[in-house]
């Protein structure tokens, strides 16, 4: 099972052949932000979805209390990099509205469910995101 760094390594090494399909089937792409410390190009493996021509992911850390880093980074610097299997392309992120939340939630959560649970043990409003290909 890959995790963290060595995820994303062997995901850029293989062009998404080994890390595309995350556990139990589960599509993850990589996203990389720009440090909002240190400006310095931070890169992490991310379950999505698509809507649109947008990809979706989920700022959940496990339900941890504060927002993971990668979404603080983002919001600092909306301008990101994305990889999708062996596609790469440049993207603004933005935060979903509460009204597309609504809808993006639930399809999500239909493909990891645990983002339920995580929602459950915090208190903070877990964001959604939306990649939207520049």
């Amino acid at each position: 099972m890959l995790f963290g760094d060595e995820h994303v390594q062997k995901y850029e090494e293989t062009d998404g052949e080994v890390g595309h399909v995350w556990q139990d089937g589960v599509p993850t792409l990589i996203l990389t932000t720009t440090g909002r410390k240190t400006g310095e190009p931070r890169k992490f493996a991310l379950i999505y979805q698509t809507h649109g021509d947008a990809y979706v992911v989920v700022a959940s850390k496990g339900g941890a209390p504060d927002d993971p880093g990668w979404y603080k980074n983002l919001v600092a610097h909306p301008n990101v990099k994305v990889q999708v299997g062996a596609e790469k392309f440049d993207a603004v992120a933005r935060t979903a509205s509460a009204e597309e939340k609504a809808e993006l939630w639930p399809m999500m959560a239909a493909v990891w469910p645990s983002y339920d649970d995580y929602k459950v043990k915090t208190s903070r409003d877990i964001p959604v995101v939306l990649l939207d290909p520049a």
